[in-house]
């Protein structure tokens, strides 16, 4: 009776222990408020971009591209251009107490509960702290609140890290591949003539 009483309290305390680091958890997602970009903010997004995804030396973050693709991600006339294009998606982005965007992430409707995420950024200087996870999280989150059952995404086929990071966040490929923009400087200058992006899907 001694130990079955022990072993329940063992059981209770890691069982409260649990709880408390899942509260915790959801209490660090719901901090991160994400607000819409103004036209104001699009300069700091595109610097932002640009460090992450084309970021070299000491600037670059893990998941940069710059090994195949170089040149910028996105301008300030590109990504104004791709707002206005697309009413229907929004921009968000996560600001520091001080004001300063630490990361943005683009979400758009598709249609039958599908919506498309693309631009999940964070500052570099900053991406080993799981501040990627919490963004992501949060984006499903703001998906599911506009009753979006589905999350897809295209990533360019060679970053198998990131393929990996997604796919531990349960996002999966299914075998659908889109072309890459060649043709399209804008987005960079491929130094690679194998470059293609992978469809990943998660169901929320």
């Amino acid at each position: 009776m001694i130990c079955r009483a022990l072993c329940s309290n063992q059981i209770t305390t890691i069982e409260e222990r649990l709880a408390a680091r899942s509260l915790s958890a959801r209490a660090q997602v719901a901090a991160m408020n994400l607000h819409p970009a103004t036209d104001a903010d699009v300069p700091a997004i595109v610097s932002l971009m640009n460090r992450a995804y084309r970021g070299v030396g000491a600037a670059a973050g893990w998941n940069t591209e710059a090994d195949y693709i170089e040149g910028n991600r996105t301008s300030e006339a590109l990504l104004r251009e791709e707002m206005t294009a697309k009413p229907g998606g929004t921009l968000l982005v996560w600001r520091r107490r001080s004001g300063d965007i630490q990361g943005c992430v683009w979400l758009e409707p598709l249609g039958d509960g599908v919506w498309y995420l693309g631009s999940l950024t964070i500052d570099p200087h900053e991406q080993n702290a799981g501040l990627g996870r919490q963004l992501l999280a949060t984006s499903e989150s703001w998906v599911r609140e506009r009753r979006g059952k589905e999350i897809r995404m295209t990533v360019v086929n060679l970053r198998d890290s990131l393929i990996a990071w997604y796919a531990r966040r349960g996002y999966q490929p299914n075998g659908e591949t889109e072309a890459f923009p060649y043709d399209d400087v804008r987005f960079g200058i491929p130094k690679r003539n194998d470059l293609r992006f992978i469809v990943l899907r998660k169901q929320l």
